[in-house]
């Protein structure tokens, strides 16, 4: 079973993890969350767990740049969860909701043979591919067949003789 690696951060902020035994960055920490790494990020002065915190972090600099994910009437009603008596049940709630999300979206990779944009970018790709032969079938249904890679279709051109129709 692996062991959840461990990130020390401290005073002067900057973090350490003990794995690779060199400095990392926030952005080394979100690509460590990203594949699903297990760590835990320890104040250096006192051990206390800051791997809150630093999740916290990692979502403010995500939401402040490009499209954020929560919006603000969304992060009102969240607030108004704390220090509430259904904040536990809340936070079971919105754990459990984002497993079971997670889980279908892995199942439907699974099904799918990658993400969904994936799957929408093969069924895209066999579109087009079917829309080009239906539209070379009306061409050539009316007459008008396609020109081949040289522009020739090797049929003649309308006003134009073969080139060995004048030879003998």
């Amino acid at each position: 079973m692996p062991t959840e690696r461990i990130i020390k951060k401290y005073p002067n902020r900057r973090l350490y993890d003990t794995e690779l035994s060199r400095y990392i960055t926030i952005a080394d920490v979100r690509e460590l969350v990203m594949r699903g790494v297990s760590f835990r990020v320890l104040d250096t002065t006192n051990d206390a767990d800051l791997t809150r915190s630093i999740l916290l972090q990692i979502m403010l600099e995500e939401e402040a740049g490009g499209e954020p994910l929560f919006s603000a009437n969304m992060l009102a009603q969240i607030i108004r969860f704390y220090g509430g008596t259904l904040q536990g049940v809340f936070a079971r709630y919105l754990e459990h909701s984002l497993e079971v999300f997670a889980e279908q979206q892995q199942q439907l990779a699974d099904a799918w043979g990658g993400t969904p944009f994936d799957a929408i970018n093969r069924v895209t790709q066999r579109n087009m591919a079917l829309w080009a032969d239906a539209q070379k079938t009306f061409l050539r249904a009316a007459g008008l067949e396609p020109s081949g890679p040289a522009g020739n279709s090797g049929k003649p051109q309308p006003g134009r003789e073969p080139e060995d129709a004048g030879e003998s």
